[in-house]
């Protein structure tokens, strides 16, 4: 690591001497393209747009739209080919989820294929390491989908397997689906339903993606508490789940045996995401920094970012520091460049801010930058 840090200050320090063409070549390196989903609602936003970000100074270019595509909430990846998926959020029956081809150097997506997502309102889209399977909630229709993907191309197929929260159990609450997250080791895929107050999980079936029904099927979260996202903690044994409804944040053990996977609380007490109990507020997003120690969460209504120091020995979260997210409603947050900056879409203020953090404190600091792009629902770093 510290050898690394010297290597790209020797390497930053020689970018005067270069001759131009050289050094245009080296600072270009400096860069990463990032992409925004937004809400194409107001008729505002029209798709996924793409900026580029310095890793030296934090700075974002001006966002320009790269496709037109109808309310792409969640982006995901393929692992190996240049393919981007996007959920197309909206709540009618024939919402889809979208394949696009990417071009590496220019940025450019080009629509591969569409299908329906097998629910109203997704809002999550994962893709299994293998490159064989993508998931997919829909948080309307209650139900959690998996697709092949084609060997050649990665087009979006047939679907595989199908998960309705609201044929699982009999509740007067209809099941709202809300990510489709993948274990570490990509064994399992883990899917928060907000609507009942559980925590699902399907069993990867090897190298093809498909799934079939864990053992046991669900586990309840507290009543009225609205599972939303999870983030596993790098020792694979914690996984951190944040609550929409009542602005919390659980752990839990994970533990795989068998074949089959399962999770404990074991009576820990949850932590408040906001300040002020009673606080008209929609937790959001929750990340675990890389080093395992320290948690990150978003509020929509406070407003702010959180960070939390995690207990070595039990996982425990400890409240470190509250900050102003910059704008209105950061629905969404990701890491880049070794988490040493944070980016914050800030879906109702039309801005993504930049934050600046220390590997040693996990403090933040900023916003040192911020750029205009309107309903921003999520970020991607390429």
């Amino acid at each position: 690591m510290l050898e690394n840090l010297y290597s790209r200050r020797r390497f930053l320090a020689a970018l005067p001497a270069l001759p131009a063409g050289a050094r245009a070549l080296a600072q270009a390196q400096l860069k990463r393209r990032v992409y925004f989903g937004t809400d194409t609602v107001k008729d505002i936003s029209k798709g996924i747009y793409q900026a580029m970000f310095n890793t030296v100074t934090g700075e974002l270019s001006i966002p320009k739209l790269v496709v037109q595509t109808l309310r792409p909430s969640f982006l995901a990846l393929h692992p190996v080919k240049n393919v981007l998926y996007a959920v197309n959020a909206i709540n009618v029956a024939s919402a889809t989820v979208t394949a696009f081809s990417m071009n590496r150097v220019s940025g450019a997506l080009k629509q591969i294929n569409q299908v329906n997502s097998l629910g109203q309102g997704p809002c999550f889209v994962s893709v299994h390491p293998h490159g064989n399977e993508a998931y997919v909630a829909n948080y309307f229709g209650g139900t959690m989908a998996a697709f092949d993907l084609g060997a050649k191309d990665g087009r979006l197929g047939k679907a595989s397997f199908l998960a309705n929260g609201n044929m699982i159990t009999e509740e007067k609450m209809a099941a709202h689906f809300h990510c489709t997250t993948l274990s570490p080791g990509a064994r399992f895929v883990i899917t928060c339903d907000l609507g009942r107050d559980h925590i699902h999980v399907q069993r990867v079936t090897g190298a093809s993606g498909h799934l079939v029904r864990n053992q046991p099927k669900l586990w309840n979260t507290r009543a009225g508490s609205g599972p939303r996202h999870v983030a596993f903690h790098p020792n694979r044994r914690w996984f951190y789940c944040i609550h929409e409804l009542d602005s919390t944040i659980d752990i839990f053990d994970w533990s795989e045996s068998g074949g089959w996977a399962t999770i404990n609380n074991y009576g820990r007490n949850p932590v408040s995401t906001i300040e002020t109990k009673g606080t008209k507020n929609a937790a959001a997003e929750v990340a675990v920094s890389p080093d395992g120690r320290f948690v990150y969460a978003s509020n929509r209504g406070e407003d702010t970012l959180v960070v939390f120091t995690v207990n070595p020995a039990n996982g425990t979260l400890k409240l470190l520091q509250r900050i102003a997210g910059g704008g209105k409603t950061p629905r969404h947050f990701t890491f880049a460049t070794g988490a040493r900056w944070l980016l914050v879409g800030n879906q109702d203020s039309a801005s993504v801010t930049v934050f600046k953090r220390d590997a040693k404190t996990g403090m933040l600091t900023g916003p040192v930058h911020s750029t205009s792009i309107d309903s921003v629902m999520y970020t991607l770093v390429v």
